[in-house]
């Protein structure tokens, strides 16, 4: 079959479906919240430093998107990639601070020997995987398991389509209890936020609360 005998109501339809895949995923992740998460949210408010995000492919685009929600919203943090951690940047993680690593499958060796070397520092890790049993997650402190269903969310069960959204989601999650336990206003944070739409706003919504 050529490309040119597909008809437009077969690309409609498969674009629809991939869609609805996506969507049953995010929404299969409410249900694997627990009492874990709130033990997260519990300790990332008494951390005394930031919480630095990283990652590697898209796994690390969704933790660049994590930390820069998780700052807008009122926890301080800032992402670092895994290779420039790797490379010296490491030392800009202290005492006080904690990571929040992604990875899908658990089995970059990169992101691997950072967790590693992390805890060798006394650094607190959380993996948030789709594979506790993984090498990765078996280096880290702590585990938020999260998994993709169903699995061709990402295309072949490979291509991290779904499994991002998935992961930006329960990283969504997170910003969003801690903005409200923090009782981050909105007026807090237009003002740090001063430039495009949210810098414009002259009427605000109420407050996220629990």
């Amino acid at each position: 079959m050529t490309t040119s005998s597909i008809s437009a109501d077969s690309i409609v339809d498969a674009a629809r479906a991939a869609i609805r895949r996506e969507a049953r995923a995010v929404e299969g992740l409410s249900n694997q919240i627990d009492r874990s998460f709130a033990l997260l949210a519990q300790d990332i408010l008494k951390l005394s430093g930031k919480v630095i995000t990283t990652g590697t492919g898209t796994s690390g685009i969704m933790a660049e998107r994590l930390a820069h929600l998780l700052a807008v919203s009122g926890t301080p943090a800032f992402y670092l990639p895994c290779l420039d951690a790797l490379h010296g940047g490491m030392g800009a993680i202290t005492k006080g601070d904690m990571v929040v690593a992604i990875s899908k499958g658990g089995q970059s060796s990169e992101l691997i020997e950072l967790v590693t070397r992390l805890g060798e520092r006394g650094i607190p890790v959380v993996a948030v995987t789709e594979n506790p049993a993984s090498p990765f997650a078996k280096a880290a402190q702590l585990v938020a398991a999260v998994k993709t269903e169903p699995v061709d969310a990402d295309p072949g069960g490979l291509i991290a389509m779904g499994s991002t959204l998935v992961a930006g989601a329960w990283g969504d999650a997170l910003a969003t209890v801690l903005m409200a336990l923090r009782g981050q206003t909105w007026e807090e944070v237009v003002h740090i936020h001063p430039g495009g739409v949210v810098g414009q706003q002259t009427e605000l919504p109420p407050d996220v609360e629990l």
